[in-house]
């Protein structure tokens, strides 16, 4: 079977496609640019579509870092670390990626979004005593990949322990 390949876009129509692209979901400048690349006759059409979205006000970086970040603390309570990471493969500049999740994160108590996250996921309501020895592993290594600091993640994993006490020696793996 053979690929087949996209045709070929020269300007108004790659600027329509970059609208279409837009519409359909938020995106960061690097994504746009990437996807306009890969449509392009040529390079100087893409740079053109993207002056032309930025100066009409489309596409803007920190607008979209400020929302992208929001959007994943209110809806989906991900720690700092896991937000910063997906900025990143979002293609946003990594100093603007971290001004905004160090903004976004600046008031949130990470322990109480720990234990929410904990909740929800294990579809809990307050209760002690949860995870049995052999879980606190698995539990500890879903926290990490949701993003949030090791140390933090112990304390609050000690509040839902059996046996509380076995994290007092915990090491957390090398990452």
């Amino acid at each position: 079977m053979s690929e087949r390949k996209p045709r070929l876009l020269s300007g108004q129509k790659l600027w329509e496609y970059a609208l279409r692209v837009l519409a359909g979901r938020a995106s960061s400048t690097g994504e746009i640019r990437e996807k306009l690349r890969r449509r392009a006759e040529r390079a100087s059409d893409v740079d053109d579509a993207l002056a032309r979205l930025k100066d009409y006000g489309y596409l803007n970086d920190r607008r979209f870092a400020e929302g992208f970040a929001a959007a994943r603390l209110s809806n989906e309570k991900l720690g700092r670390a896991r937000v910063l990471r997906d900025l990143r493969q979002r293609r946003v500049a990594p100093a603007l990626a971290e001004s905004t999740v160090r903004q976004v994160y600046q008031d949130v108590d990470e322990q109480s979004l720990i234990a929410d996250w904990i909740r929800r996921k294990y579809r809990l309501a307050e209760r002690e005593g949860l995870f049995q020895d052999k879980d606190l592993a698995r539990a500890y290594a879903r926290l990490l990949r949701a993003g949030f600091r090791s140390g933090e993640i112990v304390t609050a994993l000690k509040r839902f322990a059996k046996n509380p006490e076995l994290l007092d020696s915990f090491e957390p793996p090398e990452e």
